[in-house]
């Protein structure tokens, strides 16, 4: 623990846009209580991301878990990126004015105090487009982000200037690989990054079935940009090739050494795993066994090949830990987020001191890309 502490602090003496070069880091979305330091060091992680659901501030700022955990690891070393979530599944966005565009903005003055210079990236947002209703995804949404972003940029000015630690990304952007998701809106926020200089890029989620299907994202956003902005991709997997997979027949090598039915499928070998964790090398056969997994078993180096290559790539983070909520209620309609995750407590036992073992193909490439 003690040589991963000094390196993240060696780190963090840096500038936080002189590292943001490329990078991989780890990714937890909600579940701050998944942040293991050990499981850091074992794949040697600097960056953390996780991202914090706003109207949960009202319960208190300084005391939410997502914020804590992310200062936390700040003041262990670690470089960290925190996502701003507003959830709008049910209403349309706040108009300028109204009652709840002034609770919104509240929340954001809550946090604001407590992480601005202190984290390394803020993101204006999560995933917008998903996060709303199919029908109110116009452009009310571009002027609530575009309000928040203002209000996040006038915040740094005051608080810490152009010397501020903390960079400012807008996002995130999902789906681009279905052109229907190509909007009025979309242009216009990526007019609204290119033509906002405190912002330093924007943000993509390439959750996709396949490798190709995240280029549409790369060649949508880059000629949108000014040539010094850079994009983070705080989220990216093939999990939808997993899922096309799930209700296949299960390897038949695995079924004769297991002693598994050979009419069982995918699925319901993952639901048994997370019902009484399987030993590593039992869970490793399966995957290992199955040629949809194999065969893609080195898409996390593959896919960062791509983005690097670009030249203009921040920041990239991976799910980096199997979540609660990704293993409660499996089954064949279940998305399999758990299979993209380099650790896996969820599925596989835990080592003899409590720690969680890292789960098949993601850690060795993982580690390796660090050092790139």
């Amino acid at each position: 623990m003690r040589g991963f502490l000094t390196a993240c602090a060696a780190i963090a003496c840096l500038p936080g846009v002189v590292h943001a070069q490329g990078a991989l880091g780890a990714n937890y979305n909600e579940h701050y209580e998944d942040v293991d330091y050990r499981d850091l060091e074992k794949a040697d992680a600097t960056w953390v991301r996780i991202f914090l659901t706003m109207p949960q501030l009202d319960r208190g700022a300084a005391e939410h878990g997502v914020v804590r955990t992310t200062l936390d690891a700040s003041g262990r070393g670690c470089k960290t990126i925190l996502s701003l979530k507003w959830p709008f599944p049910n209403r349309d966005f706040p108009k300028a004015g109204s009652a709840d565009m002034a609770k919104e903005l509240e929340r954001l003055d809550a946090v604001l105090p407590l992480v601005m210079g202190k984290v390394d990236i803020l993101v204006i947002g999560n995933e917008p487009y998903i996060e709303s209703r199919e029908g109110d995804r116009d452009l009310d949404l571009n002027a609530f982000y575009e309000a928040m972003a203002a209000r996040v940029i006038a915040y740094r000015a005051k608080a810490c200037g152009e010397a501020c630690k903390t960079r400012l990304y807008m996002g995130a952007l999902n789906r681009l690989d279905l052109k229907k998701n190509m909007t009025a809106s979309t242009d216009r926020w990526m007019a609204y990054v290119k033509a906002t200089a405190e912002l330093d890029g924007v943000d993509i989620h390439p959750h996709v079935n396949s490798l190709e299907a995240s280029k549409p994202f790369l060649d949508y956003i880059l000629p949108r940009m000014r040539p010094e902005q850079k994009f983070l991709v705080t989220e990216f997997s093939i999990v939808w090739w997993w899922k096309q997979n799930l209700e296949k027949p299960i390897p038949a090598a695995f079924a004769e050494k297991y002693g598994v039915t050979r009419t069982a499928q995918n699925w319901q070998v993952i639901k048994a795993a997370l019902e009484q964790p399987f030993a590593k090398p039992h869970w490793d056969d399966f995957l290992t066994m199955s040629p949809w997994f194999e065969t893609r078993k080195h898409y996390l180096r593959n896919q960062m090949k791509m983005f690097r290559d670009t030249g203009r790539l921040a920041v990239a983070t991976y799910g980096f830990k199997q979540g609660s909520s990704m293993a409660s209620n499996f089954g064949p309609e279940k998305t399999p987020w758990l299979l993209n995750s380099v650790f896996a407590p969820a599925t596989v036992r835990k080592n003899a001191d409590g720690s969680t073992a890292p789960n098949y193909a993601w850690i060795d490439d993982f580690k390796a890309l660090q050092k790139d």
